[in-house]
């Protein structure tokens, strides 16, 4: 069977710094000329720009219909690792493939328009994914019932509660039918009964073909959801198996950890 998703020696470096926001004067631009240089000779002696790798080497592959639970500490470089597959990121070095269409909701909020009634933003997100008008409006009432934002459809995104935003964007990644689904902690927000909806919409996405990547610190939900569990530790893939045997391993990684004191790990 062909991979849906192949990833090969993926890296993202970050380089640690502030940005400049708008365009600098021409004393600003001198000056900044001669500190590049001044970085340039520097670095040849040994001074160079700090930076972090949030993923280095990271490589492997995921078959249609997997369910695959990401699991690892804050900072381990999970959602850096969604947001390469969901091109929202470009890698450093290596690459990663996906072969079908892609919904992702990698953040309350993420892919919404704010200035759009929340009918517009399912349109939207719709086309976005490939879908024509007809395709949508066929998934449109199921996706409003699911959110449970009817009365509220026909108000600017803006307005809505974090509440809000993540049951209409998980409802809109969930109903359009996407090939692979990207998820990055969608059951941080909302209450016990809209967190065990996602979970059977997520095992029915998945026995109809989807393929998921699931980010979450609930390893009982991994355990319960996943068919499949990554690690992810300091930028690298540490483990990759079945959640079982990944969440024991994590747990006794952390114990140990939490014995020694803490230990650094990327951005």
């Amino acid at each position: 069977m062909k991979p849906i998703i192949r990833c090969e020696n993926l890296g993202k470096k970050y380089l640690l710094g502030a940005r400049e926001t708008v365009a600098p004067t021409l004393r600003e631009a001198l000056k900044n000329s001669l500190k590049s240089k001044a970085r340039i000779f520097g670095s040849r002696n040994g001074n160079r720009q700090p930076m972090v790798w949030a993923l280095r080497d990271v490589s492997f592959e995921i078959y249609p219909g997997e369910v695959v639970g990401i699991i690892g500490p804050n900072g381990a470089g999970k959602s850096t690792l969604l947001k390469i597959l969901a091109r929202i990121t470009r890698p450093t070095t290596g690459q990663a493939d996906l072969y079908g269409q892609t919904g992702s909701l990698l953040g309350v909020g993420t892919g919404f328009h704010p200035d759009l009634t929340g009918r517009e933003n399912i349109y939207l997100n719709g086309a976005i994914l490939g879908m024509d008008r007809n395709e949508i409006a066929r998934k449109f009432d199921e996706i409003v019932a699911f959110a449970q934002i009817e009365d509220f459809l026909d108000t600017p995104a803006k307005r809505y509660s974090s509440g809000m935003y993540l049951r209409l964007g998980f409802a809109i990644a969930a109903h359009l039918e996407p090939d692979i689904l990207l998820l990055d902690e969608v059951l941080t927000v909302g209450d016990a009964a809209f967190q065990a909806k996602c979970l059977q919409k997520i095992k029915d996405a998945s026995l109809e073909g989807t393929t998921v990547l699931f980010v979450s610190h609930n390893v009982y939900s991994v355990e319960q959801l996943c068919d499949r569990a990554f690690h992810i530790h300091s930028g690298q893939l540490q483990d990759d198996g079945t959640p079982e045997m990944v969440i024991s391993n994590y747990l006794k990684d952390v114990s140990n950890n939490s014995a020694d004191g803490p230990r650094a790990s990327c951005a």
